[in-house]
């Protein structure tokens, strides 16, 4: 799945979300609506990650959903 895919499925998708980054609140994920780059921003803020690392689990989170 690529990342138009996630965003056209929004709403779908902040469920599969927030399982994935629980630290992530309901807000983050509202503010966010399927924009990659703020969603990477999120992830980085709440887990302290570098750019690369939340850049690369959002592209392992793209990954899981190739096929379904």
């Amino acid at each position: 799945m690529n990342w138009d895919q996630v965003k056209g499925n929004w709403k779908q998708m902040k469920g599969q979300v927030q399982q994935n980054w629980a630290k992530l609140t309901d807000d983050d994920l509202e503010l966010v609506k399927g924009k990659r780059e703020e969603l990477a921003g999120k992830i980085q803020e709440r887990y302290g990650y570098a750019k690369e690392r939340a850049e690369q689990e959002l592209d392992d989170f793209c990954k899981k959903f190739d096929g379904v």
